[in-house]
């Protein structure tokens, strides 16, 4: 059986040792004679894994010790509506950076008025807006940390007066962030934490404490804080699953290692890109993502064929957005540096092919 190179945007590709654990927990988990599917969340046994899984959130983010670390249900979506629900008040303000942040931003209407401080949308979101001002009086600032279909992400999160509240799903435990510039940040376990069904929120208690009076329990922050994440029945196994994908970052060296390695797939890929003649990037300069590397045929007629092409040698997972088109390559933690550099090597043959038997493509 061909090796499978799985570039996909999510779920995210695990460990192969994350996966051997987790298999074994579906049929008897600790030797105990129960599946992790069948554990009691309020048994010793789980409360030690969400303490655990907790842990080394804090330890590989360096959490301050005044912020709550939640494991909710719903995934990122849910918080598109959850985060004005609790802290708009008359305004709040966001930076629209793609498909996600649009997205943020509709519900939020929902709740109050919304101050756009910035777009990229003019130019099909292929850059991060670099100046912008934001309203004394909003409740808060939401940034969009990563944007997956675009292919941009913020590298120099801006210095506000009011708080600021980053969705980081796609991008978190891929590099070194300063958690205490923060007030919120949320991130949907499927890209970088593990198998989806649990969404992590990492926040300042006092932030939590600013909450409207009324909020319906299920969507508040400070019950399931109170509750430490077990209000009502946790998604059990995806907790799990990300406390053993946590476990092996840390092994590895943590988020400074995972760093560095993220740092040279793409790398690798962008300088592909930048000498092809015939793919180009979508994105060009410091808003580069280093999580989903978007791309064009420079001849749309050879894109069928490319997939093709790396379809037979094993790559799956980079056909680009049903609304974008173009490919999308994801560079998840879990990647291995093998997978970008036979991706980039059969993009040399495709080329040479592609030139050597197509002289009508643009050059």
């Amino acid at each position: 059986m061909i090796k499978k190179h799985n570039f996909g945007a999510g779920p995210c590709i695990l460990p192969a040792s994350v996966l051997e654990k987790a298999a074994s927990a579906v049929i008897n988990w600790n030797q105990n004679g129960l599946s992790i599917l069948e554990v009691s969340h309020r048994s010793e046994e789980f409360e030690a894994v969400i303490q655990k899984t907790e842990q080394l959130v804090k330890d590989l983010m360096k959490v301050p010790d005044d912020y709550a670390i939640l494991f909710l249900q719903g995934g990122a979506s849910t918080q598109f509506s959850m985060l004005p629900l609790n802290f708009l008040a008359q305004k709040a303000s966001y930076l629209d950076t793609g498909f996600f942040a649009q997205k943020a931003i509709k519900e939020a209407r929902l709740f109050g008025a919304v101050e756009v401080v910035a777009s990229s949308r003019e130019k099909n979101y292929t850059y991060i807006p670099q100046t912008y001002e934001v309203c004394l009086s909003s409740s808060y600032l939401h940034l969009t940390s990563n944007n997956t279909i675009e292919g941009t992400e913020i590298f120099d999160f801006p210095q506000v007066s009011v708080p600021l509240i980053c969705d980081m799903s796609s991008d978190i435990f891929s590099r070194v962030i300063d958690v205490s510039q923060f007030d919120l940040i949320y991130a949907g376990a499927q890209k970088n934490m593990g198998p989806a069904g649990m969404t992590l929120i990492i926040a300042k208690n006092s932030f939590l404490d600013s909450a409207k009076e009324l909020v319906p329990s299920m969507s508040d922050y400070r019950i399931f804080r109170d509750s430490k994440s077990m209000f009502n029945t946790p998604p059990v196994f995806s907790i799990y699953a990300a406390m053993l994908n946590l476990e092996w970052l840390s092994e590895i060296g943590g988020v400074e290692e995972i760093e560095k390695l993220n740092i040279e797939k793409a790398r690798l890929l962008y300088d592909e890109l930048d000498q092809s003649k015939i793919f180009q990037a979508t994105v060009h300069g410091t808003s580069r993502s280093r999580m989903n590397v978007t791309f064009t045929a420079r001849n749309p007629e050879i894109e069928s064929g490319f997939l093709k092409f790396i379809a037979d040698k094993g790559i799956i997972g980079i056909r680009g957005y049903r609304t974008v088109g173009g490919f999308r390559v994801s560079l998840y933690n879990a990647l291995p540096l093998a997978s970008v550099q036979v991706l980039v090597s059969l993009m040399k043959q495709f080329e040479q092919m592609v030139i050597q038997e197509n002289s009508s493509i643009i050059i």
